[in-house]
């Protein structure tokens, strides 16, 4: 993945001066998160650039061998921590940094950037975010897991250590069961990290309550960003 990632753009406004950059699930693409953008209830005058890249097609061991849209390959689907595709949760990150890289040409800080995702994506949102080597404006993880807990807590980034993070989880999920998104939260907390967690009435999605609270939480970034 050493080439920039192929992504859907939506902007409130034009000039931007924030930005999301949103990763989706597997299986899917990133256009499955742009019916999103109108329903965060943003303020008009918000001034963001909402990055949806698509994941490569890869070959995914617990579905098969059969070739999807993945950040890595997933070997078991019990959130298992054996064999896990190191290699390729760093490339995926690797894929993520440079997408930053390219909004800070375009004027957008990395300090007005938030990482966001669902699910897989949001296993990568997690770890890239985490141990980034500059502060970002926040992190949204949705539904999802640390994939490398042991990779990622030897590499977690002093710069954002304080960064804010809104995680939240389906408490019918039964694809990525609620324990998972738990013991992310806790791991995370034991290291001395703030977050923002919420439960819904769900299974493996994301409801109108989800989405306007993000909205909120979005709006609450934008504006501790505007000193920044």
């Amino acid at each position: 993945m050493s080439e920039l990632l192929e992504a859907l753009e939506v902007e409130t406004a034009p000039n931007p001066d924030f930005s999301v950059i949103w990763l989706h699930g597997l299986g899917a693409d990133g256009s499955d998160f742009v019916p999103v953008v109108p329903e965060l209830g943003l303020p008009a005058g918000a001034r963001v650039r909402f990055v949806f890249p698509h994941a490569p097609m890869i070959p995914v061991t617990c579905n098969g061998g059969y070739i999807m849209r993945a950040w890595y390959d997933i070997k078991y689907l019990d959130g298992s921590s054996r064999d896990v595709d190191e290699a390729g949760v760093r490339a995926s990150c690797a894929a993520v940094r440079a997408l930053v890289a390219r909004e800070n040409a375009r004027g957008v800080p990395t300090s007005h950037i938030v990482l966001a995702g669902f699910s897989q994506g949001g296993a990568i949102a997690y770890t890239a975010a985490l141990s980034h080597p500059e502060r970002l404006a926040g992190v949204i993880a949705l539904s999802t897991y640390i994939p490398a807990r042991a990779m990622l807590l030897g590499s977690l980034s002093d710069a954002n250590r304080s960064t804010p993070i809104f995680a939240a989880h389906g408490t019918y999920d039964d694809v990525v069961g609620l324990p998972l998104g738990l013991a992310a939260r806790d791991a995370l907390r034991a290291e001395g990290y703030a977050l923002d967690w919420h439960t819904y009435p769900m299974p493996h999605s994301v409801c109108l309550e989800e989405i306007a609270a993000i909205g909120q939480w979005l709006q609450q970034r934008m504006l501790a960003g505007q000193g920044a």
